[in-house]
């Protein structure tokens, strides 16, 4: 019998929240193409293998499964006391994330939030060490109130200022669009300390490719989103390496650049230690 408390995969249902009424119009061998493409039997499977457990625990399995080694470098830099603000460039938008979650949450007690997809709140194991950015609808009235109740918190909070996952520039190379202000703001507000990192790797040409091509800003829902399992499940077996940059104290982000003049100022710290 299924345990529909472990909220597994479920295209079906999935589509019918983001598509509403017109979920209807989606024809069947498309669901079973979504279905194969986010790996929805495999990864179903995993979870039930992984459903007694949730927080940094849940992490610590998922990069078992996925098999992948990190390297980690200035782990001696991880300052004490705390909380602080721990943000990162995003190459490949999940496994990074559970990667640096692992890290980062078994070296602070699991005292960690991330600010991720909302779709991440699906999963159970990662609902608590979440607060839900919605990507694909209208945002939650009590976002703002989340966020800023997640900085005010004595948890550490995990970052992708870019909030989605990196892409192709002019030259093709491969980095994060703009950066958000936000973690700026929160850490002064706070007195939180900022501390960079930077994570190796990237996904498929395919993925690029396919981002370039679409327009995101004209649409409602971002279609290489879809493509984010499949390009997690090609990273498995591989090795990486995060790089862990020096502390910056948040008394730096004062009045001489504007919020989002330091977000870029961070940024380059970032990719400065790759």
């Amino acid at each position: 019998m299924e345990d529909n408390s472990l909220s597994l995969i479920d295209v079906d249902k999935m589509l019918g929240q983001k598509l509403g009424a017109k979920a209807t119009y989606v024809p069947g061998f498309v669901r079973n193409y979504l279905k194969k493409l986010i790996h929805q039997d495999e990864l179903n499977q995993f979870l039930v293998e992984s459903k007694d457990k949730t927080g940094v625990p849940f992490l610590k399995a998922c990069v078992e499964f996925l098999d992948d080694k990190v390297t980690v470098k200035g782990m001696e830099k991880l300052p004490e006391g705390g909380p602080f603000t721990f943000v990162s460039n995003h190459p490949l938008g999940a496994l990074d994330g559970v990667a640096i979650g692992s890290i980062i949450g078994e070296h602070y007690n699991g005292k960690i939030k991330y600010l991720v997809n909302d779709l991440l709140m699906t999963l159970r194991g990662m609902a608590p060490l979440c607060i839900p950015i919605n990507k694909t609808g209208s945002q939650s009235r009590d976002f703002p109130k989340m966020v800023e109740g997640a900085f005010a918190s004595d948890d550490n909070v995990i970052m992708f200022p870019a909030g989605v996952c990196s892409r192709w520039n002019d030259k093709k190379e491969i980095i994060d669009i703009k950066w958000k202000k936000t973690f700026v703001n929160e850490s002064y507000k706070n007195h939180r300390d900022v501390v960079p990192m930077h994570f190796s790797g990237k996904n498929s040409d395919k993925f690029y490719r396919l981002a370039r091509r679409l327009n995101f800003k004209r649409l409602k829902f971002n279609p290489a989103m879809i493509l984010l399992p499949d390009e997690m499940m090609k990273n498995r077996h591989k090795e990486f390496v995060l790089t862990i940059g020096d502390p910056i104290p948040w008394e730096t982000f004062d009045g001489s650049k504007s919020p989002s003049e330091w977000a870029q100022y961070v940024k380059d710290i970032v990719y400065s230690l790759q």
